[in-house]
Formats: C-alpha cells, sequence, structure tokens
C-alpha cells in the first residue's frame, strides 16, 4: 500500500522577469516503509518537491495536481489541517545545520520544544524524551547544554534529526544531509540515516551523493529540468541508466571519470518546445526538438521520459 500518491504535480512561481517552472508533471508514489532517494543537478527541483509535499512554499506559489498521503490530499487541506501533519506525521530535516538551527537556543531546549508542541508529554516528562531522542542520534549528553556553535558540524546534522524524529513521523524527508562533511562525519550521517529509517519508516533523501542514494534507497528518482526522467528500482538505476541525462550524470561523478555533461541546464522561465535535455544531448533525433516525451513505464515499475526508450 503506498504512503504518498504524486499524481501531476507542477509548481510555479511567477516573478517580474517571468514565471519558474519549477515541476512539471511529476508523478511518484512511496510505500509506507520504502525509502526514495530524489537525485539531480542544483536547480532540478528536489526541494521544490519537498516544500510542496509539506506546504512549505512561499505564499505565490502556483501549484497545481494532487499529493495523497494516506489517503489525504494535502493540497485541499486548509493551513490549520496542514500544520497538524507536519513533524507528527511527515517532517523534514533541512539542509545547511548552521541555519536550520536557532543559534540561541541550546541543543536541548530546540528538541524539548519540538517534544511539546504538540502537547502529548508533560513538561516533566519531556526531559527524558530529550535524553532519549540525542542518545538514538549518538549524540553525547553535552549536547543538550551546548548552543549549535559549541557543536561539530557532524553534530549539529545529528542534532537536526532528533528534531525530525521527535514526533515519530511516518515520513522523514532528509534535504542534503551529508552536504558540507567530511568523508568520515558522512559515512557516521549515512549509517545513522539507515539505521533510524529501515524498517521503521518511510523516508526521502534529496541529495547530490549518489552514493549515499545508492545505499539508502530502495527506489530512485532522477530530476531535470522540473520533470522526473527517470524512476525505479535503485539497483535497476545505477545498473543500468537508461536515460541519457542519467547516464551523463553519473559520468560526471569523480569516481566515474568526472566527465561533465555539456551545455547548461535550460533556465526555468524560458522553456522551449521538446525534450528539456536535448540540447545537451548526443543522442537526440529530429523528434527531441519537436515533442516533449511522456513518462513511459518502460517495465514494470520502471518509467522513463525518454524518445528513444520507447519508440
Amino acid at each position: 500500500m503506498s504512503l504518498l500518491v504524486i499524481r501531476e504535480l507542477s509548481v510555479d512561481f511567477p516573478l517580474p522577469e517571468g514565471t519558474v517552472y519549477a515541476l512539471s508533471g511529476v508523478s511518484l508514489e512511496l510505500g509506507e516503509e520504502e525509502r526514495l532517494a530524489l537525485i539531480g543537478e542544483t536547480g532540478s527541483g528536489k526541494s521544490v518537491l519537498a516544500g510542496a509535499i509539506l506546504r512549505l512554499l512561499p505564499a505565490q506559489a502556483r501549484v497545481r495536481g494532487e499529493i495523497w498521503y494516506r489517503g489525504t490530499n494535502l493540497l485541499a487541506l486548509s493551513p490549520e489541517e496542514m500544520r497538524r501533519f507536519r513533524g507528527s506525521e511527515i517532517a523534514l530535516v533541512m539542509q545547511n545545520p548552521a541555519s536550520a538551527l536557532n543559534p540561541v537556543l541550546t541543543g536541548g531546549y530546540q528538541v524539548r520544544e519540538a517534544v511539546l508542541r504538540r502537547g502529548r508529554l508533560a513538561k516533566r516528562l519531556a526531559q527524558g524524551k530529550v535524553a532519549e531522542l540525542l542518545a538514538r542520534v549518538g549524540l553525547p549528553e553535552r549536547a543538550a547544554s551546548s548552543y549549535p556553535h559549541q557543536l561539530s558540524g557532524g553534530m549539529q546534522q545529528r542534532l537536526l534529526l532528533s528534531l525530525g524524529l521527535a514526533l515519530a513521523p511516518r515520513l522523514l524527508i532528509a534535504d542534503e544531509p551529508t552536504k558540507g562533511l567530511d568523508w568520515s562525519l558522512r559515512s557516521q550521517i549515512v549509517q545513522l540515516l539507515q539505521d533510524i529509517t529501515a524498517g521503521q519508516r518511510a523516508f526521502i533523501l534529496i541529495t547530490h551523493d549518489l552514493a549515499a542514494a545508492r545505499y539508502l534507497a530502495e527506489r530512485v528518482a532522477v530530476l531535470y529540468a522540473g520533470q522526473v526522467v527517470e524512476y525505479g528500482l535503485a539497483e535497476d538505476l545505477f545498473s543500468l541508466p537508461r536515460h541519457p541525462y542519467t547516464r551523463g550524470l553519473f559520468a560526471s561523478h569523480p569516481a566515474r571519470g568526472l566527465k561533465p555533461i555539456p551545455g547548461m541546464a535550460p533556465v526555468l522561465t524560458s522553456l522551449s518546445r521538446g525534450c528539456r535535455f536535448q540540447p545537451r544531448c548526443g543522442q537526440a533525433r529530429p523528434v527531441c526538438a519537436r515533442e516533449d516525451p511522456p513518462f513511459v513505464e518502460i517495465s514494470e515499475g520502471y518509467f522513463v521520459r525518454c524518445h528513444r526508450c520507447f519508440r
């Protein structure tokens, strides 16, 4: 059974210089305890998708489509109804702990406030819950009385994770949780994410870290210029990527030869006809410049948006 179903989701941002088409026709599903990774270049729409799920986009954003969570269309909820879903049902671990954490409050105080936000625990019991959460993410006792600037980058990331887990959400979304960490700290955070998500809750990982995505996710969605261009089991996608962009993205990774994709991603205020990757694709055909390829299931549960894959 699917916990989350996204159908034809589009997000636009009207600006004086033109409308930014941040997401276009995104459709995805997530099982009850499934782990999904969203990968793609900066600006591909990964964080916008997370913001749309949690209804945290700017007021001027125009959102169309459907986001179903346990049978409820989140886009149809009132602001007050949506607030009841955040934290307790769906939690977001934001990127950049240095700016996401309050610099003038101790780590323990911030976790305690998250625990008490729904009034689930009496204040006298909250302190024990705080200690339990900090221990769960591997933080020492001193983190409770420390301010964010007194913690290392890895410890700040763990503190953010404890905030995300405070109300035991069914779905945890982590946005670039390994960004800016050295190799040792990155490995620790990846293993921690594995421990706190496997068989316990659904998980969406937004990342540029291909190794983390391959290790943590059961399914992977590749985004390019606001569209999902490839989506399927992680094992299949990493072993045999079908879309030219996915292959180029993997080849540009340092571990795979550091071969950059030629050209630049399109400007999202002036999208042309046809496939959005066509100007950078070495395998493009005339049809690619004329028609936007449909999102086609080429094998069971595996989808690709490419004219070459179904014609």
